[in-house]
């Protein structure tokens, strides 16, 4: 079944963000390793549909206005035109409706979520990867509708596969520090952040700053670097975020995907919550042990962000148990679960078809 094509419908530029593409791109590099080809339909702009092409992946352009039906229809027929059964949807414009469309069009769909914000779920599948993931959050749906909820679904992009077999070991001497706050951070909490790192008051303390591949304040964060006491080293559209993670003991998120990353690689976070979508995943973290959740981003300030840096790195036991309890939370394993679940539901409708037409 995965050496077939996949389609996966899902948007990202600096305005919106890159996170549901990039997640997406983890199912894509999982698919791809089966031998199937996949291609990305939608609003990809900038380096991010750079990255897909360099993966060996197709990037396509959507006509339509996204989130309607004739966006439902075009995707179904770009779908019909190379040969995919499945269609991946990611993004808070899709509803109820939009997975109907294409399951008329005789597609399987498997359809991201993060908080219920459909109306109504129709999707074969409906993945929900988040810690605070619920089953009343998805009443309204198809009782043909299975749910995929919680961490061990997380999806992990292949960078980090390798540590899957030997999990990182986390050091009781924290002095690195990793400041990740997505691909866009249209808010510039990066700047702020990088500027707090200078409170710590540690010479030893070393500092890696990531500056996601949309995001459009590279300058003035590096002028917040030089003016910082700390050493703040930048790194641009990073591709192996597992190898940086590896090399680091604490860091500052945001409240998103890169959370998982992050729990995989046993690394406590401090999380800024950067959108109303991310509330219940900092909370569920800081209530795991796995997390300092600082609320929202707007109410936050480098002294905040100095003081719950400093409670970790100079905490050993502390920041070992944080440590644990994100590694107890991902396994590395989601993608596979992912697509075995779609390899299954794929096996449940070919034999009942078979069954029907039989009957016939």
């Amino acid at each position: 079944m995965l050496d077939e094509p996949l389609l996966i419908r899902a948007d990202g530029s600096p305005e919106i963000g890159t996170g549901h593409v990039m997640r997406c791109l983890a199912l894509a590099q999982a698919w791809r390793a089966e031998g199937g080809p996949v291609y990305f339909v939608g609003e990809i702009t900038g380096g991010l549909a750079s990255r897909l092409r360099e993966e060996g992946i197709t990037v396509r352009a959507l006509q339509s206005t996204p989130g309607g039906k004739k966006d439902a229809l075009e995707s179904a027929r770009m779908a019909q035109a190379v040969g995919a059964t499945w269609v991946v949807v990611d993004g808070y414009h899709f509803d109820g409706l939009y997975q109907r469309w294409l399951r008329e069009e005789g597609l399987r769909v498997l359809f991201l979520d993060d908080y219920g914000h459909a109306d109504h779920y129709e999707a074969d599948l409906v993945l929900n990867q988040n810690i605070d993931a619920d089953t009343a959050l998805y009443d309204d749906r198809m009782e043909e509708t299975d749910l995929l909820l919680g961490p061990p679904y997380a999806l992990l992009r292949k960078e980090f596969w390798p540590w899957r077999k030997s999990r990182r070991t986390p050091q009781p001497e924290a002095n690195r520090v990793l400041v990740t706050l997505g691909g866009a951070d249209p808010d510039n909490c990066t700047e702020m952040v990088v500027g707090a790192l200078g409170r710590l008051n540690r010479e030893d303390l070393r500092c890696t700053g990531v500056i996601g591949g949309s995001n459009p304040n590279e300058s003035s964060i590096a002028a917040a670097a030089e003016r910082t006491d700390a050493s703040v080293d930048l790194r641009s559209d990073v591709s192996d975020m597992a190898s940086l993670m590896a090399e680091h003991d604490v860091a500052v998120s945001a409240g998103g995907s890169t959370c998982w990353e992050l729990a995989f690689m046993a690394i406590p976070n401090v999380i800024i919550v950067l959108a109303d979508n991310q509330r219940g995943i900092a909370e569920g973290l800081e209530k795991a042990g796995a997390s300092r959740n600082l609320g929202w981003y707007e109410g936050v300030s480098q002294a905040d962000v100095a003081s719950a840096l400093d409670s970790i790195l100079r905490d050993k036991e502390k920041h070992l148990k944080m440590a644990e309890s994100a590694m107890d939370l991902v396994d590395g394993e989601g993608t596979e679960r992912v697509l075995q679940k779609m390899r299954s539901r794929s096996v449940r409708v070919e034999s009942s078809t078979k069954k029907t037409s039989e009957s016939r």
